[in-house]
């Protein structure tokens, strides 16, 4: 398809994507049907979604892979700054900068960390987000860094870790995101102080002793 034809269906996607993206941010993917996205998009036609899409984890892929392509390249310019530092900070400020440095650049409001949130949330859908993850080269290579550079710490404890990682990173700027949105205050004034605040948090999160287990009955006896 090409021409004008081909220009008013890119136009008709985008009006979708958008649509989408706020209306599951705002009430959750599950509560939101094609025909609430239509109307949104301003479509009288309540079968364009599944025409333009397919199925909705085919849409929810679409607004994903809308944002993390041009995220992906963000990191891909702060890792070529990172590469071969031993500094804890310098690979986490790597990991939390790229997102908050690409919401700050959109605008106020946005939705796309309030829907990340969602997605991390419901699980019909959280593997889109694992898989656009492994998919990743700046993110995995800068995950590979800090592993690197941490200190010695059981297997298990870097899993836990690196859990926690994801959640203070996805939901810290989503909770930020809907402030800005509904005109409340927060803790830091920008992008870049909460990306400085997330930051320390998070060194802090992996610098912290590991406590060895307690000894059980078997083990004392």
């Amino acid at each position: 398809m090409t021409g004008p034809r081909a220009s008013r269906a890119e136009a008709t996607r985008a009006l979708i994507l958008a649509a989408a993206e706020r209306l599951f941010a705002e009430r959750g993917v599950a509560a939101v049907s094609n025909r609430q996205i239509g109307e949104a998009a301003g479509q009288g036609n309540t079968a364009v979604v599944g025409y333009h899409f397919g199925a909705k984890e085919d849409l929810v892929r679409a607004v994903v892979r809308r944002h993390t392509t041009r995220i992906e390249g963000l990191r891909a310019e702060a890792l070529a700054a990172t590469e071969g530092s031993s500094d804890v900070r310098d690979w986490v400020d790597c990991l939390v900068r790229p997102m908050t440095d690409y919401l700050d650049g959109l605008g106020t409001p946005t939705w796309f960390a309030r829907f990340h949130a969602q997605l991390t949330t419901e699980p019909a859908y959280r593997e889109i987000v694992t898989q656009e993850s492994l998919g990743s080269p700046a993110l995995l290579a800068t995950a590979e860094g800090l592993d690197r550079c941490l200190p010695d710490l059981p297997a298990e404890v870097r899993l836990e870790r690196g859990d926690m990682t994801r959640l203070l990173m996805v939901h810290g700027c989503a909770a930020r995101e809907r402030a800005l949105a509904e005109g409340a205050p927060t803790p830091r004034t920008t992008w870049d102080a909460t990306a400085t605040g997330l930051v320390d948090a998070l060194v802090g999160l992996w610098l912290a002793p590991a406590t060895a287990p307690a000894a059980t009955e078997g083990d004392r006896a």
